[in-house]
């Protein structure tokens, strides 16, 4: 995209921004189906007036606005460039992310381009990426260290992306298996209580990883390599005495393991391997008492070599965009009023003092 300088007016902060847009982009991949990428641009910078007329673009207004402006556009010709169409969605983040490097939020070391194009995993006629600069530098971790921690609250893609780089290392030969694993336990519910074997009761804690691997790989696939022990899912009780070597491991839902589960399972790791640890300590469904080993382990392990912990958060929410209102909104009511997850801490009454 070419554009003309930008010309100031310094009384008024002014400034007049005009770009090109090749012709080899069609103007509706640049603002959208009836508009709607426009407006979304437009929404996030009413100080700057922005007008087409063919494959011209202008923006007139504030200087700073403008010139963030430009830098979405340029952004998303980058992104446009590769093949991949923008979306609203898209268009919001990348913007977020400007916002957040002018702001000086962000260290702004990766553009929104670098971004949204880094391909994780194709499958099934869809590519896996990060939406934001946290799941790009989560997945970056993941490359770069042996123990990677993905902490943060529900609908980050924690797991979702940790799941592709597993089944990416599978595909790639870096590693010969796949271990999932997660800790049978769930709010308001105790395996004792529900039927059927064993198998049965561990069956639905264990489901969003099968679900995960259904979106990931050949359903058809997936029994033939759990049979040769190639993809294994079982719950955390089950890795204890191992030692897992050439295998890359996902610990899920780590916020509900006990300091002594979590020592177990993290020195389970063998030579060649690489593990991944997910958990949103916000909601953690231990009885009360039980202190949580993902909050633990954070004041033992931070700053050691090899190990990464990355922290997401609601900005990174990648499900509807109501669920990072509603993460917000539990974090301001627990701030505010002193509990966790929206009730009471155990141990302490409304007060604030110890129960007896």
């Amino acid at each position: 995209m070419t554009q003309t300088p930008t010309a100031h007016t310094p009384a008024q902060e002014q400034a007049r921004v005009q770009l090109t847009v090749p012709a080899k982009h069609p103007m509706v991949t640049v603002l959208g189906s009836g508009d709607s990428l426009l407006r979304v641009i437009e929404k996030a910078f009413p100080g700057a007036d922005i007008h087409v007329r063919g494959n011209e673009i202008s923006a007139v207004g504030d200087a700073t606005e403008v010139a963030l402006v430009s830098r979405v556009f340029d952004e998303m010709m980058l992104v446009l460039r590769t093949g991949q169409p923008m979306t609203e969605d898209a268009v919001e983040r990348s913007i977020a992310m400007l916002k957040a490097s002018e702001n000086g939020e962000s260290d702004g070391q990766e553009t929104p381009a670098q971004v949204l194009t880094q391909n994780i995993l194709s499958s099934r006629g869809r590519t896996i990426r990060p939406k934001t600069l946290n799941q790009k530098r989560y997945v970056d971790a993941i490359d770069k260290h042996t123990v990677v921690f993905g902490i943060g609250p529900a609908g980050t893609g924690k797991t979702y992306l940790a799941m592709a780089k597993a089944v990416q290392a599978l595909q790639s030969k870096q590693v010969n298996r796949i271990i999932l694993t997660r800790p049978a336990v769930e709010a308001g519910e105790r395996l004792g209580f529900l039927p059927g074997t064993l198998y049965e009761k561990i069956d639905p804690y264990l489901r969003p990883l099968y679900d995960a691997l259904h979106d990931m790989l050949d359903p058809d696939s997936i029994p033939r390599l759990m049979a040769a022990g190639t993809i294994e899912v079982a719950p955390l009780a089950y890795m204890r005495g191992r030692t897992l070597n050439d295998a890359f491991i996902i610990l899920d839902e780590a916020q509900n393991t006990s300091p002594e589960q979590m020592k177990m399972f993290l020195t389970r790791l063998g030579f060649d391997s690489k593990i991944v640890i997910t958990g949103d300590v916000t909601q953690v469904d231990l009885p009360s008492g039980t202190k949580s080993g993902l909050r633990q382990v954070q004041e033992i392990l931070e700053g050691l070599e090899d190990v990464h912990f990355s922290r997401l958060s609601s900005q990174d929410v990648v499900r509807h965009r109501l669920v990072g209102r509603i993460v917000d909104a539990y974090e301001q009511y627990d701030s505010e009023h002193g509990t966790e997850n929206g009730t009471h801490k155990s141990g302490r009454d409304r007060s604030g003092h110890k129960g007896k």
